[in-house]
This record gives structure tokens, C-alpha cells and sequence, in this order.
């Protein structure tokens, strides 16, 4: 499927999906707002009204970018889609430069004070801003949007949209049925066949039991701290390598990269004279399909134990690959699916308590997304690199990477309150990238966007 496929399907569905919902009504509490950027680097600034002409063609093949969210009266109903009447693209899309000698580190800021702003709830839930001034005569692209619009594989859908190039189609989950799905298909056997349909239901029970369970490892006292304060890093890691280290200790570029996070999470806390065997950590998976529609959000949670105390960090990526491939195979993966329509319909104040709660036990959560393989342009200029920023509901650090071509774009956004030492932080970081990249035997290394 090609990005000038038929957006419109967007709009199939005018109701918020359960998911969606408790993005749109934890934001009750503050520090569990659903913002999401997806952050470009471009070779230069693009003409301004070829990029205003871009997004009114946007608009135009994706009617829900003009659609705002409107809550549900009574408050057990779902919010929906509707137009916005006063619809307007400069309050959308705006522009703005950095000061005279302005850095790398000055552009984070700027995002940084992008994705704290929330938005109008009177308006779409999306704004992007193109910044100038940035040194080499580069700009970037900032878009910025509410996790209720879609998740991270339907942003990267957007983007190819915006772009003009294929939709990433990597990544998407084998027909997973859905919750109502599986339990119609359970209920038809226990009429044919009801002894292995029993034994089927028990299994099935067992599964969902395991899926909702917390971790075992408890939460490190080291981070227990929380705010409303989000700063935001960038890290590029080569594909290749990284993939490379991945199948040297029998595992997958996801599993290396998850495994140099850990890694520099035991760093951290080894510099900090607080070590732990394990955290508590979540990572998102995909359970969209080949036919489902552009856009949305189709994706469940796995919560794991995350084995940051092995210092072997080919013993770590064979344990953290070990973790994910029987996590994936839980009857009940989709646990989520379950849990979802119930909290949905939950008072926002009790639903920020108790997603919040849920969210709060994460050390850390970690996503993988594919972008794209091919060079990218927006609006005619080259994009250098495209940095992901999930939000930070409530836990320690949200890190998600994303592929650009040849290199791994990884954004990092972190509570300054849970890491009081943000740059040792990011230095943990990137020796747990290195103790991985040397698998690979090259001499690669990890770079911060400086």
C-alpha cells in the first residue's frame, strides 16, 4: 500500500475505540498527558508555501486532521469525532525561529516546551511547527499529536502521507483476532466440541492472568520520584550494526536494542551506588493487520521484567529476546483488550488513579517502530533524520526508536525528577548502546544529537 492510498478510511469509525478513550480522559491528571512528536531534521528550510500547500493537500486526503474530539454526554458513551466548524490551518501549522547562534540542545528545548503545551480540546488535537535557524542552515519539523489520534505505527501511516512516500507495512502482527473475536470463536466450540473448548477456556484464563499480572521486580527506589517536567534527548545508532550485535547472541535488533537500554540502566544505578537485578518495564506490540485501515489505535502492552543486572550484554540479548517471544505468544496477548472497555468507562479522576497507578510501576517503557527504507522528502528537502517522542505517562523514561534509512533515530524523553542526573543519565545510555555495538565487532558507537 502506497502513501495515495485512500486516507479517508481514517474516518470509518467516528467513536473513540476504548484505548483511545483513556488517552483522552486520564489527561484529568496532568502528569499523564497523551502527547506525542514526531521531530524531523531537514537539509534546509522548504519554501513556506509549498509546505502550507503540502498540508492543505494533507487536509484534504485526511479528513480527521479537521476533526476535533467531542465528549460524550452521557459520560459512559465513548467521545466521538466530529468536524471542527472554525477550523483554521494557521493555528495548526506555524513557523518560528531559534536565536542567532542557537544549538542542537536549543531545539530539544523548544520541543520540550512543545509537548508540554496541551492542547485546545476545543480544536483538532494536532499542531506542527516548522523552526528555523538551526546551525548548518538546517530546519526541522515538529508534529505534534494526541496519543487519541492514532499510535506510533499509524504516525509513521501520517508522515508517509505528508511525505508522499509507501507506508511502512513492516511490523504489522499476523491476523491477531480480537478479544470479542476470540471469545465468539471459543463459545462456537464449546458447542462442538466442549471438553477441548473447556481446556481451551482455561488456558485462555490462565493466559489473561499472566498478561494483567504487574512484574515481579519491584519498582527502583531510585526513581520513585515523579513530575509534569519532560526533557527530551536524540540518539542515532546504525541499523546494520545493531542488527548485527542483535544475531550474534541469537536475537533481533528489537532484542539489542531493548538490551542496550537495560544495559544503560544498570550503568546508571551502578554510578549512583544503587544497583538492581531487574525493573519493571512495558513495551508496546503491534496487533495491527494488513487490511485494517490507515491510522488509529491498534497496539497492546507487555509488561516484563527487565533484566538489567546481566553484565553480558550478549547474555542480556539472549534473555531479553527469550522474555518478548513468549510474552508474544500468550493466548491472551491482547490482555489490554480486555482491560480497556472497562476502565473507559471509569470517572475521569478515578481513571487517571488508576491508569496512573498502572503506568507509575513502570521503570521503563520502550517502542520500536519502522520508519522509512527509502530517502524521504517533505515538501522537496531532504530529511536528515526523524526523531520519535512517546509520551511519558507517569513512568521513568519512554524511549523510541525509529529506523531512517540506514540509522536508528532514537528519541528519549525522561522525568528529570525520577534521573536527578539527566546527563550522567544519557551517558548511561550511550555506554549501553557501546556495550551492544561491540558485538558487532566494527568500532561503531552511538552519537547524542549535541
Amino acid at each position: 500500500m502506497s502513501a495515495v492510498a485512500d486516507h479517508t478510511q481514517w474516518d470509518r469509525d467516528p467513536a473513540l475505540n476504548a484505548l483511545e478513550t483513556i488517552f483522552w480522559r486520564v489527561e484529568a491528571d496532568p502528569s499523564l498527558r497523551s502527547t506525542m512528536m514526531a521531530l524531523e531534521i531537514l537539509e534546509r528550510s522548504p519554501d513556506w508555501e509549498d509546505l502550507v500547500a503540502l498540508h492543505q493537500r494533507a487536509l484534504a486526503r485526511i479528513p480527521r486532521l479537521r476533526k476535533r474530539v467531542v465528549d460524550a454526554q452521557p459520560p459512559l458513551l465513548p467521545p466521538r469525532w466530529a468536524d471542527d466548524p472554525q477550523f483554521d490551518l494557521d493555528f495548526h501549522l506555524r513557523r518560528t525561529r531559534l536565536h542567532e547562534g542557537a544549538t542542537w540542545r536549543d531545539l530539544l528545548v523548544a520541543a520540550e516546551q512543545m509537548v508540554r503545551t496541551p492542547f485546545d480540546r476545543q480544536r483538532p488535537p494536532w499542531e506542527a511547527v516548522l523552526v528555523e535557524g538551526l546551525p548548518g542552515g538546517r530546519a526541522a519539523y515538529a508534529l505534534k499529536l494526541h496519543h487519541s489520534s492514532t499510535d506510533g505505527v499509524g504516525t509513521m501511516q501520517l508522515m508517509a502521507a505528508l511525505h508522499d512516500v509507501p507506508v511502512p507495512r513492516a511490523g504489522l502482527a499476523p491476523a491477531v483476532p480480537s478479544q470479542l473475536g476470540r471469545a465468539v470463536g471459543l463459545a462456537r466450540r464449546l458447542v462442538g466440541h466442549p471438553v477441548g473448548s473447556v481446556r481451551d477456556g482455561i488456558s485462555y484464563g490462565l493466559s489473561l492472568q499472566r498478561v494483567l499480572a504487574p512484574p515481579a521486580a519491584a519498582p527502583s527506589p531510585l526513581l520513585a520520584q515523579r513530575s509534569t517536567n519532560w526533557r527530551l534527548a536524540a540518539i542515532d545508532v546504525d541499523l546494520e550494526p545493531l542488527r548485527r550485535a542483535g544475531k550474534v547472541a541469537g536475537g533481533s535488533v528489537n532484542d539489542a536494542y531493548l538490551a542496550a537500554l537495560l544495559g544503560g540502566y544498570r550503568l546508571y544505578h551502578e554510578a549512583k551506588g544503587s544497583p538492581v537485578d531487574a525493573i519493571p518495564m512495558a513495551i508496546p506490540v503491534s496487533v495491527r493487520r494488513e487490511e485494517d485501515a490507515d491510522g488509529g489505535n491498534r497496539f497492546t502492552t507487555v509488561r516484563l521484567d527487565g533484566p538489567v543486572g546481566l553484565v553480558d550484554p550478549r547474555e542480556r540479548i539472549a534473555r531479553v529476546g527469550e522474555i518478548v517471544r513468549r510474552a508474544r505468544v500468550e493466548p491472551a496477548l491482547d490482555g489490554l483488550g480486555v482491560l480497556a472497555p472497562v476502565l473507559a468507562r471509569l470517572p475521569a479522576p478515578v481513571l487517571a488513579q488508576v491508569a496512573g497507578g498502572m503506568a507509575r510501576g513502570n521503570d521503563l517503557q520502550a517502542s520500536n517502530v519502522p520508519g522509512a527504507r527509502e530517502p524521504v522528502t517533505l515538501a522537496g528537502v531532504p530529511v536528515e533524520r526523524l526523531y520519535p517522542y512517546a509520551p511519558l505517562p507517569g513512568c521513568p523514561a519512554m524511549v523510541t526508536l525509529v529506523s531512517h534509512g540506514s540509522t536508528c533515530c532514537v528519541g528519549v524523553n525522561y522525568d528529570p525528577a525520577a534521573f536527578t542526573d539527566g546527563d550522567l543519565f544519557l551517558t548511561s545510555l550511550e555506554a549501553g548502546f557501546a556495550e551492544v555495538l561491540a558485538l558487532a565487532g566494527g568500532g561503531e558507537s552511538a552519537r547524542w544529537v549535541r
